[in-house]
């Protein structure tokens, strides 16, 4: 299933504003959210894993963090499956390219 939907946001398909982020769950859990926020505000944006799918453990997924800006660090935010939260602030995507969740 979630190869099905890396095929849907192809690399090449972004816009030059657009950044491609890979989100690996390396936990036990299903990830249910991934949200990013603009570390100046207090509000999460809409979640990036297409509605009605979740992230199994053990997978990964591109998204795309399209809201025009040319900024690279934002807070991350994952929900798993379970109730279990993490978030990190000011995290540089565009260095990173790829996040790994662990157990929350």
């Amino acid at each position: 299933m979630i190869a099905a939907l890396a095929a849907v946001l192809p690399a090449g398909s972004a816009l030059a504003e657009d950044l491609e982020f890979l989100i690996i769950n390396d936990s036990d859990a299903d990830i249910v959210e991934f949200q990013v926020s603009d570390p100046e505000s207090n509000v999460w944006n809409s979640n990036l894993i297409p509605e009605g799918y979740v992230l199994p453990s053990g997978n990964e997924i591109v998204v795309i963090v399209a809201d025009g800006r040319d900024i690279c660090e934002y807070d991350l935010r994952a929900v798993w499956d379970d109730g279990g939260e993490y978030v990190e602030y000011d995290a540089n995507l565009c260095d990173l390219g790829e996040y790994t969740f662990v157990d929350p």
